[in-house]
């Protein structure tokens, strides 16, 4: 097969930014990852695979440069994906140097930077200088682990200008990945924040000994919220929520087992607190970081915000020390 020249970077080695790598090797003769860790970076030189994360998926060392210099990585590439945990992207972006305004910067974090309370395509234009028109987001409905198993999976690509996303998706595209388009750039981008929180909202309820009649309600609820809190907070424009993008990825991170977002709201629901899961599950649930900021951003909006009693719910138990059951009695009353 004709292997892509263009020159792509990936930051981040957790289990996204290793899925993104192999999706990209099937397309290209060559792309760059930067990695954060020395061991890291010397274990997969040495066994060709990453030693915390899909670890049944080898590399071909020959079509991977990989480095712990971030601005070596940056700027040996004309497309950058960043897949950096939302809790530690803002320290990583700190360090590059490299001039990023003339490369196309693509997120696939699906988190909020927290110092700055701001999805990464708005920090990115905000303190990187980089143009709206070089942003794209890569959003779901995906798993890393069944990119791994290489099961048949759909991503969203998402970028103001049509030529930037058909490039995205040529570097992805295989047999079991299948790539679509979309111009709603950071709709697509809050919605894969909200539905972080909205998972945390299921796996709670889990915890908490709901059923499936309860889940069902709770979840056709939740897209309606999200619908709502990006008209209100983003744009608004028109958009099917119906979409992959919006209600597919909603439900997958929802619903799947390998939901991080959903496993520490199981966990918070039969009464851990938010450090002792947190250690446990030595994973960042990127929902923790992005309840602040919708809660937030919509308080700050007054009458005109949008009505979030499923957010508000979430960000009571997680930040204000509020009772789980209580809040689902009360969220109970609410939901319809």
């Amino acid at each position: 097969m004709h292997k892509n020249k263009h020159k792509v970077a990936v930051l981040g080695s957790g289990s996204w930014a290793t899925a993104i790598v192999k999706m990209l090797t099937e397309n290209m003769e060559e792309v760059a990852w930067y990695v954060r860790s020395s061991y890291t970076l010397e274990h997969l030189k040495l066994h060709r695979h990453n030693p915390k994360y899909l670890q049944q998926v080898l590399f071909d060392l020959k079509q991977i440069k990989i480095s712990t210099d971030i601005n070596e990585v940056v700027d040996h590439a004309d497309t950058i994906i960043i897949a950096i945990p939302s809790a530690f992207v803002k320290s990583e972006l700190d360090k590059i140097t490299v001039d990023l305004s003339e490369k196309i910067v693509v997120s696939a974090v699906k988190g909020i930077v927290p110092e700055t309370l701001l999805i990464l395509g708005e920090h990115l234009k905000k303190y990187k200088n980089v143009p709206e028109k070089n942003l794209g987001v890569i959003a779901g409905p995906c798993h890393a682990e069944e990119v791994a198993m290489e099961r048949l999976s759909y991503l969203t690509i998402a970028a103001k200008r049509k030529s930037v996303a058909k490039q995205i998706s040529r570097y992805l595209n295989s047999w079991y990945i299948k790539t679509t388009y979309s111009k709603d750039v950071f709709g697509i981008e809050w919605a894969a924040v909200l539905k972080n929180v909205y998972a945390i909202a299921s796996g709670i309820a889990h915890g908490l000994g709901y059923g499936d009649n309860f889940q069902a309600v709770l979840i056709s609820n939740a897209i309606r919220e999200m619908k709502k809190f990006i008209k209100k907070n983003v744009d608004k424009r028109k958009r099917n929520i119906d979409n992959s993008a919006y209600l597919g990825d909603l439900l997958v991170t929802a619903y799947s087992i390998f939901s991080r977002n959903r496993t520490f709201g199981s966990m918070i629901g039969k009464g851990y607190t938010v450090k002792s899961a947190m250690a446990e599950m030595r994973m960042v649930a990127e929902g923790y970081y992005a309840v602040k900021s919708a809660y937030k951003i919509n308080k700050d909006k007054g009458e005109a915000g949008a009505k979030i009693p499923i957010i508000e719910a979430v960000y009571k138990i997680l930040y204000q020390n509020a009772q789980p059951k209580t809040e689902f009695i009360k969220l109970s009353e609410k939901l319809n």
